[in-house]
Order: C-alpha cells, then structure tokens, then sequence
C-alpha cells in the first residue's frame, strides 16, 4: 500500500521560497496542459471563483475576464510573482492573492461559486483536511476542480516516485499520492459527487477530477 510521506506546512513555506525564482521556467511548460483543463472547466461556470494554491499565478491569464477571482496560496515569496503578473497583464478579474493555509481558509461557509485547486494537494500535509475546507466554502451546487499527479501503483514510475518520496520535504510535495485518498474522501461525504475523472497531458502524468457540491 502507498503510503504518503510526512510533509508540514514549515516544509512547504521553505521549498516554494527556493522554488519562486524560476518555479516557472521549471515547471510552466509541463504543467500547463492541466492548468488549461481545469481553466477551461471553471470558464463553463463562472461567478466568484477561488483558487487554491494560486502560486505564481500561472493560470490566471486563461481565466474569464468576468470571472471574480480570489487566489491564496501559503508561500508568500510565489504570490509577490503572482502579483507582478496581474499588474503587467492588466487582470482585473483578480480581485484578491492572499497568503493563507489551504487547510484553514479563511472564508464564510458557501463564499465561493466553484473552487480550484491545481498540482495541490500532493503539497498540503492532511489532503483530507484541505478537502473538507474546500467543499465548506463552495456554495451548494457549486463544482470543486482539481488536477493532481496520481501515485504509479507498480513499474518503473513507481520506483522512481518511491525515492523521489524520501525526499518529500525537500521537494515540498509528496511524489507518490494516491488516487485513494482522493476517492475515499469522495465516498465518506454524502454531500460530494463526482462529476469527472481523467487524465490530462504530458504522458497522462495528472488527472482532472471535476466534484459537485450537492
């Protein structure tokens, strides 16, 4: 049985404060197929979006312009890039990027028509708690949206994401997540549907998973 690495938020602030300065030339390029996805899956609803893990604000030119849109993310140093580029790209359909823990939002109950939270839950140290967070402040009705890399359950992949585990909190994200926690989590909430499931480019590395809030 996969089980995930020990990673705490401390373990997180301190990799994306390293990352930031070229988290983008790193990783825009193979990442960018998922965030267009689930960018593409928000433009079919609209409203007052957040989004979960916003970090250098990579997706925000592939929203909506009337789409009202909050991010967060907890490492200060990828939003003061976030920043910069809703200046030079003149998007004033952000209406906030805020510092905060995606485990303790700090928004009313049902503040949000969807959320969206790509490439984060392999980062945040209980998944879990940053689900039931999330589902809190979408509105009933309102869809979850998010992309995540799937733990390899054998083979090559699967190795490769074993050692890559050992060094979780370096990295500042867990390697090896499995579809489990995800899908348990699913089926102990009545009020959560699944809507969607499937992979997303490169190579089938990440899977959308589109929720609905009953």
């Amino acid at each position: 049985m996969m089980v995930a690495p020990a990673i705490s938020n401390a373990d997180v602030e301190s990799a994306y404060a390293r990352w930031a300065p070229f988290y983008d030339a790193a990783f825009a390029l193979v990442m960018r197929p998922g965030r267009k996805a689930a960018a593409a899956a928000i433009n079919r609803l609209g409203g007052r979006i957040l989004d979960v893990g916003i970090g250098t604000g990579l997706e925000l030119p592939m929203f909506r312009s009337d789409i009202d849109l909050v991010g967060v993310d907890l490492s200060g140093p990828m939003l003061e890039i976030a920043r910069k580029r809703v200046a030079e790209l003149g998007l004033s359909h952000v209406e906030a990027l805020l510092v905060m823990d995606a485990m303790n939002l700090e928004f009313a109950d049902g503040d949000f028509d969807a959320v969206v939270a790509p490439y984060v839950l392999t980062v945040v140290p209980d998944p879990r708690r940053m689900l039931d967070e999330v589902a809190r402040v979408v509105k009933p009705g309102g869809e979850i949206v998010l992309v995540n890399h799937i733990g390899a359950e054998s083979g090559v992949v699967e190795v490769v994401e074993r050692w890559l585990g050992k060094y979780s909190d370096r990295l500042g994200w867990n390697p090896r997540f499995p579809w489990a926690v995800l899908g348990d989590w699913i089926a102990a909430r009545d009020d959560i549907e699944l809507l969607e499931r499937r992979p997303v480019a490169p190579l089938k590395l990440f899977t959308l998973t589109r929720l609905r809030r009953k």
